[in-house]
């Protein structure tokens, strides 16, 4: 059994959302059903909106997703991130009291580290990664290196240029962003000439790309990871593919009805054998400890005629993945207040300057000497 929802009447959560990213929109939906949850159990939550332009603006949690469909919504209050330890979000010259930032950003520097970074020079209490974790899930490249290095199964997944010659794997190819928190970009082509061509005329691609083998006939599996009051894995889904073929696209994920990627189609708990739930729940256990997951995540792998590969990990899931706690179940009461209770115990990253006591700068000699040459 889970302890009773921690007293949140008297603290002042933010919930940010949008972002200067492919999956604003996402974010908003997500953001908007967390503030909405959290506004019951949490009276003093407000909202901040991250617009596309990249201006901040505190906005009433109890909109609806249609008075953002033309950006800015009336009767927002434009307010600033200040990165120093006597900032925080400003609206003027006055501080506004943020005990939290629920962080529900999906891609682009919200999830990458960027956000993180600036919060924890604002000092800033926030949930979910930290800039180091958010970083390595983000870089799909630098992900599938350090789960390899680490003895886990995942597909080859190399780095893809308009001038690449060859490619360590035979087509189909799936090409996808370097960089990216959805199925936003992704394509499956034929051989490493369309590859190639889509990398230097796709916009999502412009920032880089990876490639890596289709498996054809393979099948999605994800589990969401919670890491307080302890590590906690939820039940095993599998999305739906459109005629169980192609990829888990971005319409299927977030475009098939009304509640997004909560009403999207899926099989959960996913009937599998034993022997792969386990051998996920396993390998769940040691991504989340390679990276430093912290909040909830969902773990995505690939699996064919038995075998089971890890893909890739998003640090702020689509609606926190609060679709998957049914096996425990939590809902979004139990979620946000837990997060909430990890990232306040977390704090922001403490910063040190141990060490920097002017030795090295008394001793050292003329800068131009130092220049050498």
């Amino acid at each position: 059994m889970h302890a009773m929802t921690s007293d949140l009447s008297s603290v002042t959560a933010a919930v940010l959302f949008g972002g200067p990213a492919p999956e604003h929109d996402i974010s908003i939906l997500t953001g908007l059903q967390a503030a909405r949850a959290l506004s019951g159990f949490a009276p003093r939550t407000t909202g901040i909106y991250w617009a596309k332009t990249g201006r901040f603006y505190q906005v009433d949690p109890s909109l609806e997703a249609i008075d953002f469909a033309e950006g800015v919504p009336r009767k927002a209050k434009e307010v600033s991130l200040i990165a120093d330890a006597s900032g925080g979000f400003l609206r003027g010259k006055k501080a506004l009291p943020i005990d939290v930032v629920v962080n529900c950003c999906h891609g682009g520097p919200g999830e990458d580290g960027t956000l993180q970074g600036a919060l924890d020079l604002a000092g800033v209490p926030y949930t979910g990664p930290s800039p180091g974790c958010a970083y390595l899930a983000m870089d799909k490249l630098a992900f599938a290196g350090l789960v390899e290095a680490a003895g886990m199964p995942t597909l080859p997944r190399v780095a893809v240029e308009t001038d690449t010659e060859s490619l360590p794997f035979e087509g189909p190819i799936v090409v996808k962003p370097r960089s990216g928190g959805s199925s936003l970009g992704i394509e499956v082509v034929e051989d490493l000439a369309t590859a190639r061509a889509l990398v230097g005329t796709a916009p999502l691609l412009a920032d880089g790309a990876v490639a890596e083998p289709f498996l054809t006939g393979g099948r999605d599996l994800n589990v969401a990871v919670r890491t307080y009051p302890s590590l906690e894995l939820s039940a095993i889904e599998r999305p739906e593919r459109a005629g169980d073929s192609g990829i888990y696209s971005y319409a299927q994920k977030y475009l098939g009805g009304a509640g997004g990627l909560i009403s999207s189609p899926r099989e959960v708990p996913a009937r599998i054998p034993a022997e792969t739930a386990e051998e996920i729940r396993s390998l769940a256990r040691r991504v989340a400890a390679l990276i430093g997951v912290r909040g909830v995540a969902r773990i995505d792998f690939l699996e064919h005629e038995g075998r089971v590969w890890v893909n890739e990990v998003n640090t702020i899931p689509g609606s926190l993945s609060v679709y998957l706690w049914v096996d425990p179940h939590l809902g979004w009461e139990r979620l946000l207040a837990d997060m909430i209770a990890e990232a306040q115990r977390d704090g922001p990253r403490p910063f040190s300057t141990a060490g920097a006591d002017g030795t090295a700068l008394r001793s050292a000699a003329s800068v131009a000497a130092k220049l050498g040459g």
